[in-house]
């Protein structure tokens, strides 16, 4: 999950389209796995959507240390009255990558944007507030209260693996944040993309153009208006990404900042999503908002594919050998791509704003789901 503050905020409902949903509920019930660094507005909307079966979150780190996006998936499960969803504790070190790697990178090759859980200050004046920044065992208090429910012992790759062997052909993965936990289970169990349904991921970044005009726009394009193939979910862990996006599975969506950037978390927004009387609204209303619906994007398409108004079908891996390009896209058409394993990835380009912000409101103000009962998959 992608936020400039590093803060992934809870309670908040999500993104989607206006198909409202008598159209999403007619769909089959889909069962999901998310894995993200923290909890935000995109497990909301899967949680909250009709015929959505979220069998696990799986926590790595990224934005935020492991250990601190647990707690923060543990309350948000909570809060949305769903505590049966197991929680699973995942990878807390990328694969090879490193703070003091990438503290030896910038001493090279100029300094990054952001850097997640790495990340000391800003380099320019910047309206997002910066995050406390601390070792990795540090959990601070979460603002919207500490959980009592607990993560479950086993490993998040291993749960993931346990799960795609159980239902085979069923299960989409949903990465919002670094691909970690997704590379161990792919090396643990060659099997592990095979037998998924599909991969879907934001992450990457092609050539994004920043559309909106205002500050907070301004102050995002600054990841990518000099280096527009570099966002951080892929850069936090270059290996990693490189070893997913290899990996045999049905299908791939990526969803790349470059749709995001006709999205924006704004006071307008907030107003109007926070207006319900739901636990979600309750948390909007808390929120000062400012960044782009990356991750909502996501869930979104995922839930509802007429969200994309614009796609292209290409061949994507990530550049894994230290140097200045180093956790950078690289794409092909198809025809092009050097055939060493890449995969080729529907890529969305552009979404229908207007539609994802009305189903988000519409998932924000749709009551609490009860708990399920279901015991732990």
């Amino acid at each position: 999950m992608r936020t400039q503050s590093g803060k992934k905020w809870l309670g908040l409902a999500v993104a989607a389209a206006t198909l409202g949903f008598t159209q999403v509920a007619s769909a089959e019930s889909r069962k999901v796995i998310f894995d993200d660094d923290g909890f935000a507005l995109a497990q909301w909307l899967a949680i909250k959507a009709p015929n959505v079966e979220v069998l696990g979150i799986t926590t790595v780190s990224g934005d935020v240390w492991q250990k601190q996006a647990t707690a923060q998936a543990l309350r948000g499960v909570e809060i949305a009255g769903r505590p049966d969803i197991p929680v699973m504790a995942g990878a807390t070190y990328p694969l090879v990558n490193s703070e003091k790697l990438t503290e030896r990178w910038e001493s090279l090759y100029g300094k990054l944007t952001w850097k997640g859980a790495w990340m000391k200050h800003w380099v320019e004046p910047t309206l997002q507030a910066l995050p406390p920044y601390h070792g990795p065992d540090v959990v601070p208090d979460l603002p919207e209260g500490n959980a009592t429910k607990k993560a479950e012992s086993e490993r998040a790759a291993d749960f993931m693996i346990r799960i795609v062997h159980r239902y085979p052909g069923q299960v989409t993965i949903i990465a919002t944040g670094p691909f970690t936990n997704l590379a161990l289970a792919e090396r643990l169990d060659p099997e592990f993309a095979r037998l998924a349904k599909e991969l879907v991921y934001m992450g990457g970044s092609l050539n994004p153009q920043q559309t909106r005009k205002d500050q907070v726009a301004a102050e995002f394009a600054r990841e990518f208006i000099n280096s527009p193939r570099r966002e951080f979910n892929l850069r936090f862990d270059p290996d990693a990404a490189s070893i997913v996006l290899r990996s045999p599975w049905r299908h791939i969506t990526m969803v790349p900042s470059d749709p995001s950037t006709d999205t924006e978390f704004s006071p307008e927004l907030v107003k109007r999503l926070g207006s319900g009387n739901t636990p979600v609204a309750h948390m909007v209303r808390q929120n000062k908002g400012g960044f782009p619906l990356w991750d909502e994007i996501a869930v979104a398409v995922w839930l509802d594919p007429s969200l994309i108004t614009k796609k292209a079908e290409l061949f994507i891996d990530v550049n894994a050998q230290f140097g200045a390009a180093y956790g950078d896209v690289l794409s092909w058409t198809p025809g092009y791509e050097p055939g060493l394993g890449e995969q080729k990835n529907t890529v969305v380009q552009k979404v229908d704003v207007p539609r994802l912000e009305n189903l988000l409101k519409q998932l924000i103000d749709r009551p609490q789901n009860p708990v399920s009962g279901k015991p732990l998959p």
